[in-house]
């Protein structure tokens, strides 16, 4: 019989160790994140239809009621509803749909808002333009199919601009009061510290381990 075996059986491989309950919450508040900036931007979606659909309506009246009271062409009174309609959104997503957001430059935002709107005017009325004057569609019904089409692509473009540079967002930590980013940072914290001891080499034990081999 060999002398230099202990007659042990080796120790089974250690099973990996289950994940902290700090790196458990950090992975739940990452989620808990998405799931509120999802519910956000949806709310947000439906605000601005809300707006946009009653501004909609109002763009609409206006350039029927134009036309049916004056002699303007067609596109001239599209501009006029289309202005109309833009006055009424700015109090709409101003004190409605974007009510929380930065007030603290209401010059830049209203200078803003007037260049993205001008820009929107021309892509909506471009569209009845190019079909009134381009292909000579101009009876009553084709020009409000045109200016509703016309109103929909200026429309995407509106919401892009509107909620990226005009009405902006406050920071994360000015709207949660900053307590969460700091509950947020300190499971991170943790969870690395916890990590590192981890990894670290256990030496009292494996010199016990080695003792009793020797035995």
């Amino acid at each position: 019989m060999g002398h230099g075996s202990s007659g042990r059986r080796p120790a089974p491989p250690a099973s990996p160790a289950p994940p902290s309950a700090p790196a458990e919450a950090a992975a739940a508040e990452s989620g808990g994140g998405l799931l509120r900036r999802a519910g956000r931007v949806w709310r947000e979606i439906v605000k601005f239809g809300a707006v946009g659909g009653a501004g909609l309506l109002v763009n609409l009246l206006v350039f029927n009621l134009v036309r049916h009271v004056t002699d303007l062409p067609v596109v001239r009174a599209s501009i006029i509803a289309t202005v109309v309609s833009i006055v009424f959104n700015y109090i709409g997503f101003r004190y409605f749909t974007y009510r929380d957001r930065d007030k603290s430059g209401r010059t830049k935002e209203l200078t803003l808002f007037l260049l993205f709107s001008a820009v929107g005017l021309v892509i909506e009325n471009g569209v009845l333009y190019l079909a009134t004057y381009g292909f000579g569609w101009d009876t009553p019904l084709q020009s409000n199919v045109f200016k509703f089409l016309g109103i929909g692509i200026a429309t995407l473009f509106r919401f892009w601009s509107y909620r990226t540079w005009v009405f902006r967002a406050l920071p994360v930590a000015e709207e949660s009061g900053a307590p969460g980013g700091d509950r947020a940072s300190g499971s991170r914290e943790a969870a690395d510290a916890e990590s590192y001891l981890r990894a670290q080499p256990k030496r009292p034990e494996a010199k016990k381990q080695r003792s009793k081999a020797y035995r």
